[in-house]
């Protein structure tokens, strides 16, 4: 059964919500959230979806507020951040390009994603563009760090990257991704020419599972239909929903 490039970065990211209660997604995360409605169905239930700006998947009742409240007590057990640069030191920049606050490229801003980079026990970074214009070696500027001093209290932090040629873990003891495994049709070498900053790996790099047929079905039924509520565009694209 073909699959989607799409298809196959859901799978990526419904594995790493395995063994996670509640995971909490995004305004404009669609694939992170349909990965996590994957996990949901996969877990039987057992792990819960809140999707922002959703009418059926969120039981938020102050919208950003009460997802900042409730990751606060320790209620949110994963989320997604991404930005217009990573480093390897898992460190984001959603502010903009070049010297601060005379910067060429300004975006959207940080809004809370330190907040959440430190408190909710597995974020994981997500970017579809895996250039050098995105994995870069430093970030021009720090709007959540990916690591902190020692004494700090920091219950979350960063816990893989997926980005359109691979999975990546963070190893927080040395403060470096780690090369996990390279999706089909890419190699280490594409990796390493689009890559920015030095990361680990072992000399037998695996390859990225396919989705599996019953993960299609899912996807492309009751997922496609559930997800149109808070992405119908991507919906639509993607599975014709």
């Amino acid at each position: 059964m073909g699959y989607q490039p799409e298809e196959l970065l859901i799978c990526v990211i419904a594995r790493l919500l395995r063994g996670v209660d509640h995971v909490a997604v995004g305004v404009s995360s669609p694939i992170p959230g349909s990965a996590t409605l994957l996990q949901r169905e996969l877990s039987g239930g057992q792990t819960r979806v809140t999707v922002l700006n959703s009418r059926h998947l969120q039981t938020l009742n102050d919208g950003a507020g009460d997802l900042f409240d409730r990751a606060a007590q320790g209620r949110i057990g994963a989320f997604f951040l991404s930005g217009g640069q990573i480093d390897g030191r898992a460190n984001i920049n959603l502010v903009g390009i070049g010297d601060y606050p005379q910067q060429s490229v300004r975006w959207s801003g940080s809004f809370g994603s330190a907040f959440l980079y430190y408190i909710v026990p597995r974020v994981i970074l997500f970017r579809e563009e895996h250039t050098r214009r995105t994995m870069v070696e430093k970030v021009d500027f720090i709007s959540a760090p990916g690591i902190s001093d020692t004494g700090v209290y920091r219950p979350g932090g960063p816990y893989a990257l997926v980005t359109n040629l691979g999975l990546f873990h963070f190893d927080k003891a040395r403060a470096r991704f780690h090369l996990t495994s390279i999706h089909p049709g890419h190699s280490l070498e594409e990796i390493l020419d689009n890559t920015g900053f030095d990361f680990d790996r072992d000399a037998d790099i695996p390859t990225t599972p396919a989705p599996e047929p019953e993960r299609l079905k899912l996807l492309r039924g009751k997922i496609a239909r559930e997800i149109a509520d808070p992405y119908p565009k991507f919906a639509k694209a993607l599975f014709g929903v």
